[in-house]
């Protein structure tokens, strides 16, 4: 069931578009926002509200790749596997980001801090390798900039 305040929030975008369909990525940014992930149920419940199918809403929740249909830590990490970063240096950093957090991609650390995921690209190939975090996107990574950006991270 959307809470009161996510409902609130969806509908007050609803006018911002031609169509009620039209803010579903929207939407489920909003759930997110108050849950961190999306759930099956949630996915229902904004259908009902904007009038479209399950199966739309999952068609564009696994398109874009920011949208989480699984929990996540208190912070996800997503790490650019394009190929600028893969000749920059993609591998480095990924070896030290799983060594460091001690997980895989798809996974979260034990202790709920921190899910690591790979992404296609974040658009600063110039300042290849990089990540975001938390959407902040950090340039010209290695294994110290790495180490700064973990240990600050609470």
């Amino acid at each position: 069931m959307l809470s009161d305040d996510e409902r609130r929030e969806i509908e007050a975008e609803i006018p911002r578009y031609p169509d009620k369909q039209a803010v579903c990525i929207d939407a489920m940014q909003i759930v997110q926002k108050h849950r961190g992930w999306v759930s099956d149920e949630a996915i229902d419940d904004i259908a009902e509200l904007l009038g479209t199918s399950r199966a739309d809403l999952d068609g564009v929740a696994t398109f874009y790749n920011l949208i989480y249909r699984r929990p996540v830590g208190r912070h996800v990490v997503h790490v650019c596997d394009s190929v600028s970063c893969w000749i920059m240096g993609y591998d480095r950093v990924r070896d030290h980001l799983f060594k460091r957090l001690g997980i895989a991609y798809g996974e979260t650390t034990a202790d709920g801090r921190v899910t690591l995921l790979p992404i296609v690209c974040l658009g600063a190939c110039d300042r290849a390798p990089t990540m975001m975090v938390d959407r902040v996107l950090h340039r010209d990574l290695d294994e110290r900039k790495i180490d700064a950006i973990l240990e600050g991270l609470k």
